[in-house]
């Protein structure tokens, strides 16, 4: 075969990649790598969730095929948590499916929904599922640049003015990933509004719902009147109860939407291992202390990091929610770009953070730093690169040197 597959021709390559084998050759070479790249927690899961699962997995009967669209306990479960949080009623029924994460419930509704040359709008910076997945599906990925420089709006009517065809579905993400902007209700009513007038489906990405550090916690934009019929929202267990590895999401909202990927879904998988459901649904019961541990944890991690970077010379903004922060690369480095400055952060300081640059065109200025190291850590990276930023002019000449450029 000498030709790649179309949908595979549509994919960009993958920027993170050229970090990770860095990092890799970096360990391999018996190098200390203090790792804030992937979103990956490294707490363990709530034990009475694992007790649930051990438990569960100990009846044979529970080895069979499960079912595609969750259990039913596991989707009363969801509906609890919907209207204890949210104050959203749902049908377990016909408006909550189980998924694989969300990022797989985000890629199978494109698929569900998606005709080939259909537009549809994504943020950017985004996690990559957001345009990606469409673009998988068929679709043209129009990008809308999000974040505190741009009046979202303003970008909104800017893309909707020079799409043809017009748009038929807008991604939402917050509390974003990456960049952890956050948002009222009052802007969840104005976009339901918006969406209405102009015939748009929304796909809210709340995964992070349970990720935030103040007073407010994030809304959902189902709890605006009339949302439901337009709208479909994504939440995750991995975060919130440190269970990535597990795999448990689900998609809430709009019965058509939620119907379609519930068919869609009927084709491609049999839903979870029965005792993984099984201890979700205890998980989303039971104590929720270990939420508030959760918080506590990120929060403080989230302390340190901007104090202590700080006064190493790398001023980060406090990120009010996830597990994120978005710092903007510091100004001796910013002629470098996020690639090359994650390079570079890797190989002297032995550092690992996710180039903005593969989160979209609008995150080159930015890296993105996961709160996954514990605060020992933390204050170690932060003396590693004080050392680098001692050493600014002479470490970017050397680059720019290397990839052959001139100085600025």
């Amino acid at each position: 075969m000498s030709e790649e597959f179309h949908r595979i021709k549509r994919l960009p390559p993958y920027v993170f990649e050229e970090v990770n084998k860095l990092k890799a050759q970096a360990r391999a070479d018996g190098r200390d790598i203090i790792d804030f790249g992937m979103g990956n927690p490294d707490s363990p899961t709530p034990q009475h969730i694992v007790d649930k699962l051990v438990e569960t997995v100990n009846n044979p009967k529970t080895h069979r095929y499960s079912t595609s669209r969750g259990i039913p306990g596991l989707r009363r479960a969801q509906a609890s948590y919907y209207e204890r949080r949210f104050g959203v009623k749902l049908d377990p029924d016909t408006e909550i499916v189980a998924t694989l994460g969300s990022k797989e419930g985000l890629a199978n509704l494109a698929q569900a929904i998606t005709t080939p040359g259909d537009v549809i709008l994504t943020p950017n910076p985004s996690y990559p599922i957001h345009p990606y997945g469409f673009i998988i599906a068929g679709a043209v990925a129009r990008h809308l640049p999000t974040g505190p420089d741009h009046d979202y709006f303003e970008s909104l009517d800017r893309a909707m003015r020079h799409c043809h065809p017009a748009p038929s579905a807008l991604v939402v993400n917050f509390p974003s990933n990456p960049t952890a902007q956050v948002v009222d209700l009052d802007f969840y009513k104005e976009l339901v509004a918006y969406a209405k007038k102009r015939d748009l489906i929304l796909l809210s990405d709340l995964a992070y719902a349970e990720v935030y550090f103040d007073d407010n916690p994030p809304p959902s934009i189902l709890e605006v009147e009339g949302a439901r019929d337009i709208a479909v929202e994504f939440t995750s267990m991995s975060k919130t109860y440190s269970m990535p590895g597990w795999r448990v999401g689900f998609a809430v909202g709009n019965k058509q939407l939620v119907g379609a990927l519930t068919r869609i879904k009927s084709y491609l998988d049999y839903g979870a291992f029965t005792p993984i459901q099984v201890a979700a649904a205890a998980a989303l019961n039971g104590p929720q202390d270990c939420v508030d541990d959760m918080r506590a944890l990120y929060k403080n991690r989230r302390d340190v990091l901007v104090e202590t970077i700080g006064r190493a010379g790398w001023d980060i903004p406090s990120p009010p929610a996830t597990m994120f922060a978005w710092a903007p690369i510091p100004e001796p480095f910013r002629q470098l770009g996020s690639l090359e400055f994650s390079k570079l952060v890797l190989r002297e300081a032995d550092v690992a953070v996710s180039p903005g640059i593969g989160f979209g065109e609008y995150g080159d200025g930015y890296v993105r730093i996961a709160l996954v190291e514990n605060e020992q850590r933390i204050r170690q990276a932060a003396r590693n690169l004080k050392k680098l930023f001692s050493n600014a002019s002479d470490l970017v000449a050397e680059v720019e040197a290397e990839l052959g450029r001139k100085p600025a």
